[in-house]
């Protein structure tokens, strides 16, 4: 069976806490035993090594042990720290090595290993050994009890005690981090499954989902970006809906003329000669401009077909001018150049696509420029980027439809017709080409009367 995350997180928790105290648990006592006794059994053997000095001197004076064997109050007399008396034993404080039980776990041993007095246990093979050196020769030994086994053997209850107390305090802490973990995962789970609903419906198709709750953490971030998702794909379904929607009306206007024609060509009613064939021709040629602005559009979407090289936008401008003069000229309109930058202007991009821009809006102003009106155009530097504005005379767009102008198959029936034949597509492709290159295209009334179209390029450094 597979877990979920919040049952993940909460077996993660408790483990680790539950690690965690094990660890606490055996470090503490490997402390204890090395550390702390192991401290009390240095105090031990130093105080061995002043009660062996004390035992040497006294076998010097009497000449063996026979002034120790069965006298156990000379032996605790001797054991005794010299600096204390006997009348006043109970005024000063014995060492720390006393406190923790030396004297009682001492036994000496003579040169044989006999032994003469004190605890038993400390003629064990692991017992602490302090050898009691008279002119150089060893003439006994003194023996210590460990404090290990002297705990162990006498303070079982103190451990079990400990014990006790360890557990309950692992089952406490266990407990206390099971509640937190599962507080912390029912949270979790809460979200999740918001989560994991909201992108469903998403992947479902349900794309006005949004997801509620956001916070600052990277669950919220999360919920946040699947939001904006949510917005992109919401508003590219709305596109597409629209795009379906134009190129269905598009093409349905010179379909619908080629049906007729044709169907009163079968019928008898139109003859087979050239003026019947001519209507036919145009509505092909407008079906063939418009495949061809969309398949125009979707390559100047695609930013990693360009081809990008330093480009004098001027020059490029300026050709573009001197392309169409004749038209123009023969539309009865003023073309002219008000102001071309003479340095060079470099930008970052591609030659074939400025000049299809330059086109596009030339071809535009052309086209819905009443006759005997004007087109300026002009190029200069502006801090770090090329300014580049294309202006016309009159008729001009209303301030509320000039936002609009750059959208696909939009125009603005009252002035700028369907009967030019355009496809209301050209502006849209220049605003995809000034966008793959970095720049920003915008449209404003122009001072002629008509239209007037800005374009910031950013130059090269």
């Amino acid at each position: 069976m597979k877990l979920s995350i919040p049952a993940k997180l909460f077996l993660a928790v408790l483990a680790a806490c539950a690690l965690v105290l094990a660890i606490n648990g055996i470090a503490g006592r490997l402390s204890f035993e090395r550390a702390f006794l192991g401290y009390l059994n240095e105090q031990g053997v130093q105080r061995m090594q002043q009660i062996a000095a004390r035992l040497g001197n006294e076998y010097r004076k009497h000449g063996d042990w026979g002034f120790l064997r069965g006298k156990p109050e000379t032996w605790f007399q001797l054991l005794r720290p010299p600096q204390v008396d006997a009348e006043d034993v109970l005024d000063h404080a014995p060492p720390l090595s006393d406190q923790s039980g030396v004297i009682m776990r001492l036994a000496l041993f003579d040169g044989q290993g006999e032994r003469l007095l004190g605890n038993p246990t400390a003629a064990a093979a692991d017992a602490i050994r302090q050898a009691v050196v008279v002119d150089g020769r060893t003439v006994g030994w003194l023996g210590m009890v460990p404090l290990e086994q002297a705990v162990a053997a006498g303070d079982v209850r103190f451990y079990q005690a400990q014990q006790r107390a360890w557990w309950i305090n692992g089952g406490a802490s266990v407990s206390v981090a099971a509640l937190l973990a599962w507080v912390l995962s029912r949270a979790l789970s809460r979200r999740l499954r918001a989560l994991t609903s909201g992108i469903h419906k998403l992947a479902a198709g349900d794309y006005a989902t949004r997801i509620a709750g956001t916070t600052g953490d990277e669950l919220g971030r999360l919920v946040q970006d699947v939001n904006r998702l949510a917005d992109v794909l919401e508003q590219t379904e709305q596109s597409r809906r629209d795009f379906m929607a134009d190129i269905s009306h598009e093409l349905r206007t010179p379909l619908a003329v080629l049906r007729a024609e044709l169907e009163a060509i079968q019928d008898g009613i139109r003859p087979m000669q050239s003026a019947s064939l001519a209507p036919l021709q145009g509505q092909v040629q407008q079906l063939g401009k418009l495949v061809d602005d969309l398949h125009e559009l979707s390559v100047t979407q695609a930013e990693p077909s360009y081809r990008f090289a330093p480009i004098d936008v001027a020059a490029v401008l300026e050709a573009a001018l001197a392309g169409v003069q004749g038209r123009f000229a023969d539309a009865g309109l003023d073309l002219r150049a008000d102001e071309l930058q003479a340095a060079p202007l470099l930008v970052h991009g591609e030659e074939r696509r400025l000049q299809q821009l330059f086109a596009n809006l030339l071809e535009n102003s052309l086209r819905y420029t009443d006759r005997g009106g004007r087109v300026h155009a002009a190029v200069l530097r502006e801090d770090t980027r090329a300014v580049i504005a294309i202006e016309d005379s009159a008729p001009g767009v209303p301030g509320d439809k000039r936002s609009r102008l750059f959208e696909r198959f939009y125009r603005v029936e009252t002035s700028r017709s369907r009967g030019s034949g355009g496809s209301g597509l050209g502006l849209a492709i220049c605003r995809h080409i000034v966008q793959a290159h970095g720049g920003e295209i915008r449209a404003e009334p122009s001072s002629l009367g008509g239209l007037r179209i800005v374009i910031h390029l950013p130059l090269l450094p």
